[in-house]
C-alpha cells in the first residue's frame, strides 16, 4: 500500500518524498493512546479532589451553595478534558503508527491535560473570593488553547502526505477531521480575549466550544464505512 503520492522525479521529487516519511523509528499507536488514556483518566479524577467541603458544619447548605465556583471549574473542565478524549481517539484510531515527533507532540499534550486540574482551582478559587477573575480565565484559556493548538500539530503532521495514516481513513475523512479542529484555537482565544473585559462572559464563550466539538465528524463515518467495505471485499 502507498501511504503518499509523489508525483515527478529528481531532487525536487525526493525532497517531498524525504518530508513524507515517519520521523524515526513507528510505534505502535495503541500503546500511545493505552498511556494517553491513563494520563487523561488521572487528570480528571484530579478534578474533584480540588472541591473542599466546607468548613463550618453549622452553616453547612450555605457553605455547599457557596462552592457553586468549584462545581461550574469541576462539571466545565470534566467535559472539556473528556471532550480531548474522544477526540485523542478520533486522531490515534487512523494511525497506523506513532513516530519520534508524535511521541514528542503527544507528550506535550499530555503534560498540557495534567496541568488542567490547577488551572480549574485557579478558575475556581478566582471566582469564590472575587478577585483576580481575569488573570483567571486568561491562565484557562491560554492552557486550553496551547493543547487544542498540540491537536492540530499531531494531526496535519499525521496526515501530511499521508505519513502516518492507517488505511481507515481517506482523504475526504482526513480533511473532515482537519475541519473539526482548525476552529478550536481561534474559538479557545476568543473566548480568552472575552474574558479580559467580561471573565463571566469569557468563561460562558469556552463553555460553548463544548457542544459543537462533541457531533461527530461529518466525513470520518463515511471514510470508515469505505474502509471496512474495502476490507470486506478483500
Amino acid at each position: 500500500m502507498r501511504w503518499f503520492r509523489v508525483g515527478g522525479s529528481g531532487p525536487a521529487a525526493e525532497d517531498a518524498t524525504r518530508t513524507s516519511r515517519p520521523v524515526g523509528a513507528e510505534r505502535d499507536p495503541r500503546r500511545v493512546t493505552a498511556f494517553s488514556d491513563g494520563v487523561i483518566a488521572i487528570a480528571v479524577t484530579l478534578l474533584v479532589l480540588e472541591i473542599r467541603p466546607p468548613e463550618d458544619t453549622r452553616r453547612l447548605l450555605h457553605g455547599l451553595l457557596e462552592l457553586w465556583p468549584s462545581y461550574a471549574a469541576y462539571v466545565l473542565t470534566f467535559l472539556l478534558i473528556g471532550q480531548m478524549w474522544v477526540n485523542h481517539h478520533v486522531m490515534f484510531d487512523h494511525m497506523r503508527s506513532a513516530d519520534r515527533l508524535v511521541l514528542l507532540f503527544n507528550t506535550l499534550l499530555l503534560m498540557q491535560i495534567a496541568f488542567l486540574p490547577f488551572v480549574a482551582a485557579v478558575l475556581s478559587s478566582a471566582f469564590r473570593s472575587g478577585h483576580g477573575e481575569r488573570t483567571a480565565v486568561v491562565l484557562y484559556g491560554l492552557s486550553y488553547g496551547m493543547a487544542a493548538v498540540l491537536f492540530n500539530v499531531i494531526w496535519e503532521y499525521a496526515r501530511h502526505g499521508r505519513r502516518l495514516l492507517a488505511p481507515t481513513i481517506d482523504p475526504a475523512g482526513a480533511r473532515a477531521i482537519s475541519r473539526r479542529f482548525r476552529p478550536a484555537p481561534l474559538w479557545i482565544a476568543a473566548g480568552t480575549g472575552v474574558g479580559v473585559l467580561n471573565p463571566f462572559a469569557g468563561v460562558v464563550v469556552i463553555a460553548a466550544f463544548i457542544p459543537f466539538y462533541w457531533l461527530p465528524i461529518k466525513g470520518e463515518i463515511p471514510s470508515l464505512r469505505r474502509a471496512r467495505e474495502r476490507g470486506s471485499r478483500d
